[in-house]
């Protein structure tokens, strides 16, 4: 049976602190957040009680995030320090599952050669065109201006969201803790921005790039791309909606590949 979560913290290379729960028996596996999200406003609170009863399962606050600290100014290697030091905590080594950019951070620790065993990415978001510098422009503009809330819809329209989709955010209570973390939708971009066909193929461990039947054709083809770049990467496409699988589709897929043991089929 799972253990109860316990709450903790690390300071990474540079003194940051970062806040994260542990549950769970098993190999370790540290869960990477996309943009926006933190432990209470996570994107896996389903997916970690399906995944305790195999695997010590660590989530955490990305720096600036929640209960973490932050240091200036922002790089993505400092987030990389951060998952150095979570690992260190982990035991020495530990697994990666990262969603959206969160995946994005997991490849570029993986590249930079922290201990990671095994890898599983669910729909990667690269840039393939010349929108980045602009948005990144943008989200850096509105929130220095205090405009948080407009920085949260325009960086949830540049990621194909709907219009109406977004309205309807606007009116629940996950809308203010996302503007809570609006400074940190910048560190998100940059991390898309660098992630080259370089880094990837600098990737050492073995890699399952996972994306869903029913997001658009943009999110499933950068998944196809990074599997097919990556030295040790595979690709599965699972039932789901737009930018999702199901908790219960996914769990068994990801624990599966990370203890080994995958199965075949789709």
């Amino acid at each position: 049976m799972a253990s109860p979560g316990v709450s903790r913290s690390v300071r990474s290379a540079g003194g940051t602190r970062i806040a994260y729960d542990r549950v769970g028996a098993g190999p370790p596996v540290i869960l990477v957040e996309a943009a926006g999200h933190y432990r209470e406003f996570s994107s896996f609170s389903g997916l970690v009680p399906l995944l305790s009863e195999d695997l010590t399962v660590y989530t955490y606050d990305r720096r600036g995030r929640g209960e973490s600290t932050d240091t200036p100014p922002y790089s993505p290697d400092r987030e990389v320090e951060d998952l150095e030091a979570l690992i260190a905590e982990a035991g020495g080594s530990a697994h990666l599952y990262g969603f959206s950019s969160g995946a994005l951070l997991a490849i570029r620790a993986a590249a930079r050669g922290l201990a990671i065993d095994r890898l599983v990415l669910l729909e990667p978001p690269l840039q393939d065109d010349d929108s980045a510098p602009e948005s990144l422009s943008e989200l850096t503009e509105l929130v220095g201006a205090g405009r948080v809330s407009e920085a949260v819809e325009r960086f949830h329209e540049a990621i194909g969201l709907p219009g109406d989709v977004i309205a309807e955010m606007r009116s629940t209570p996950q809308w203010p803790k996302m503007e809570s973390v609006a400074h940190t939708l910048m560190y998100d971009c940059v991390l898309s921005d660098e992630t080259s066909p370089a880094l990837l193929r600098s990737v050492e461990a073995p890699t399952l790039v996972v994306d869903s039947t029913g997001s658009s054709d943009d999110l499933t083809g950068w998944a196809g791309t990074v599997a097919s770049q990556l030295p040790r990467g595979s690709h599965r496409s699972l039932a789901g909606e737009w930018h999702g699988v199901p908790d219960e589709r996914l769990a068994p897929v990801l624990v599966d590949f990370l203890l080994g043991r995958e199965m075949d089929g789709g």
